[in-house]
C-alpha cells in the first residue's frame, strides 16, 4: 500500500503553531514511508473562508518546506461529489429529512437537561413518513441506535465509543450544503487517503466518520489523532501565548529550519536528541514515537533552536531572506551582502537581528549614539583620527592595512587601540559595536570609510 496523506485546513483564519505541526507530522509521515501528501483546502463555508487565509496557508506551507503532490484541491468545488453521497444515503435508508425547527430542538435539549442526560437529538424524524410542502429541513444520517465503534487509533490506542451515544448528525444543511463530517469522508475516500493525521480535538468526529465510511461501502483509513499543544500555563495556545499565524515567524526573524525542528519535538521524540535537520526528520520520523499527552510551547526552546540553525546554516542560504528584511537596492550599494551576513551570522540569534547589523553596511548613519560619542570622543581623538586619515590617503587599502594603521598610531600615542577603533567605528556604525574593525573598513571599502569618518569629525565639529 502507498501511504498517503493530506493536511486539510479551513481558511476561516491563519495557520497558526498547531495546524502547521499538524501539517508537519502529515508530511514528515508520507515522505518517511516514500508516499504522497496533499493539501486539500476546506472552503465550504463561504461566509467566513477568505482568500488572505488561503493565501497565509499556501505562503506558510511552502516557507516551511512542506510541499504538496499535484495541485491544492479546493473542497468547495466538490460539491457534486458530497451531494451524490447524501442522495445515496437516502435512497438506501441510510439518511432521512428531519423537519424540525431550532424552536423545538432548544425546547427538546432543555428537557434533556432538566432530567440529567445529555443533550442530543432523539431521532423523532428518524421514522417520519410524511413530507411537508414548503417547510425547511436538514438531512440527517441514521447512526446505528446499538453496539460499538472503536477507533483503532495509531497515537491513542483503541477508542470505544457506544453507539446509543452517538445521535443522528446532520450531514446536509437546510441550504442544501453538505456538513464538514460528510464532505471530509467522501473526499478522503475519493482523495485515496490512507492515513489520516490530525488534532486530538477532532476524535469525536472519528466514530461517526466511520459510520459514514461504512454505510457509503467506502475503506476507512487509519488515524493518528495528535496531541494538542499547550501554553507554558498548561492551558490550550491561544493568542495571550503568542500564537500567531505562522508566516509571523517569518517576520519575527525565525528560520523554516529551527520552526520545524521545534514543531517535530512536540509530542515526537528520537531519544533524547533535539536537533534534527528536515533530513534527519524525514528519515526517523513515525507516527509510534509521538506522545499521547499534550506538550507545552516553549519559546525558549525556539528562540535556542533558531540560534543553533543561524550558526548552522549555509550563508547564501540566507541571503534573499536577508535581503528581504532589510528592503533596501543591495545592488545598487557596495559591499556583497554574502560578506556582511558571513561577518554577523555567528552573532545573530535570528535574521531580524542579522539584518539589523548588517544596515550600516547600506544605510550610513544619521545620527551617532549619544551615550557612545560621550565614552569613546574625547579631546585627543582628533589627533587619531587626522593620523588615521593621513596613512589611508598614503598608503594601500585593506581591512588589515587599516587595523595595522590604528595598531601602529595607537602605540606610538601611548593609547589603548580602543581610543582610535572605537571612534571609527561609531562613525561607520553609529554605534560601538559592529564586526571586527578590519573586516568592518574591508566590507566598507576605503572611499565610503573615509566618507563617513570625514562626515563624522564635521558633524561633531572635532
Amino acid at each position: 500500500m502507498t501511504v498517503k496523506t493530506r493536511f486539510a485546513p479551513s481558511p476561516t483564519g491563519m495557520l497558526h503553531i498547531g495546524g502547521a505541526r499538524t501539517a508537519l507530522f502529515s508530511w514528515l509521515y508520507a515522505r518517511h514511508f516514500g508516499g504522497e501528501f496533499m493539501l486539500r483546502i476546506e472552503d465550504t463555508d463561504k461566509e467566513r473562508s477568505t482568500d488572505e487565509a488561503t493565501q497565509v496557508i499556501l505562503d506558510g506551507m511552502k516557507w516551511l518546506g512542506l510541499d504538496w503532490d499535484g495541485e491544492p484541491v479546493y473542497q468547495g468545488a466538490r460539491q457534486a461529489l458530497h451531494i451524490a453521497a447524501v442522495n445515496k444515503l437516502l435512497d438506501e435508508g441510510k439518511a432521512y429529512k428531519c423537519y424540525c425547527s431550532r424552536e423545538a430542538l432548544d425546547v427538546m435539549r432543555d428537557k434533556q437537561k432538566l432530567a440529567g442526560q445529555k443533550p442530543m437529538y432523539d431521532g423523532r424524524c428518524r421514522e417520519r413518513t410524511d413530507a411537508p410542502e414548503d417547510e425547511p429541513f436538514v438531512i440527517r444520517f441514521k447512526s446505528p441506535r446499538e453496539g460499538e465503534t472503536w477507533v483503532r487509533d495509531m497515537v491513542l490506542g483503541d477508542v470505544c465509543f457506544l453507539n446509543e451515544e452517538l445521535d443522528d448528525l446532520i450531514i446536509m444543511r437546510s441550504d442544501g450544503t453538505p456538513t464538514y463530517n460528510l464532505a471530509v469522508v467522501i473526499d478522503d475516500a475519493d482523495m485515496g487517503i490512507t492515513h489520516v493525521v490530525r488534532g486530538s480535538d477532532h476524535l469525536n468526529n472519528t466514530p461517526r466518520q466511520i459510520q459514514l465510511y461504512e454505510a457509503l461501502g467506502l475503506p476507512v483509513p487509519k488515524f493518528a489523532h495528535i496531541p494538542l499543544i499547550h501554553g507554558a500555563d498548561g492551558a490550550k495556545m491561544s493568542k495571550r501565548h503568542g500564537s500567531v499565524a505562522i508566516t509571523e515567524y517569518r517576520e519575527q526573524g525565525y528560520l523554516p529550519s529551527a520552526v520545524t525542528n521545534y514543531l517535530a519535538r512536540l509530542s515526537w521524540s528520537h531519544g533524547d536528541d533535539e536537533v534534527f535537520s528536515v533530513e534527519q526528520l524525514v528519515e526517523l520520523f513515525d507516527l509510534n514515537a509521538v506522545g499521547k499527552s499534550a506538550s507545552r510551547f516553549d519559546q525558549a526552546k525556539l528562540d535556542w533552536l533558531n540560534t543553533h540553525w543561524m550558526k548552522a546554516s549555509k550563508s547564501s542560504d540566507l541571503v534573499s531572506e536577508v535581503e528581504r528584511l532589510l528592503a533596501v537596492d543591495i545592488q545598487a550599494h557596495q559591499p556583497p551582502l554574502l560578506g556582511v551576513i558571513e561577518c554577523l551570522q555567528e552573532r545573530s540569534k535570528n535574521l531580524l537581528d542579522l539584518a539589523a547589523g548588517a544596515r550600516f553596511f547600506y544605510e550610513k548613519p544619521q545620527s551617532y549614539q549619544e551615550k557612545a560619542v560621550k565614552k569613546n570622543i574625547k579631546e585627543g581623538t582628533k589627533v587619531l583620527l587626522d593620523a588615521f586619515l593621513a596613512k589611508a590617503e598614503l598608503e594601500a587599502w585593506s581591512g588589515e592595512a587599516a587595523h595595522q594603521w590604528i595598531a601602529d598610531i595607537c602605540e606610538a600615542e601611548g593609547v589603548g587601540m580602543g581610543k582610535l577603533a572605537q571612534p571609527i567605528r561609531i562613525f561607520l556604525a553609529g554605534v560601538p559595536v559592529s564586526p571586527p574593525i578590519d573586516v568592518t573598513l574591508d566590507l566598507l571599502g576605503k572611499d565610503e570609510a573615509l566618507a563617513r569618518i570625514h562626515e563624522g569629525i564635521e558633524k561633531l565639529k572635532l
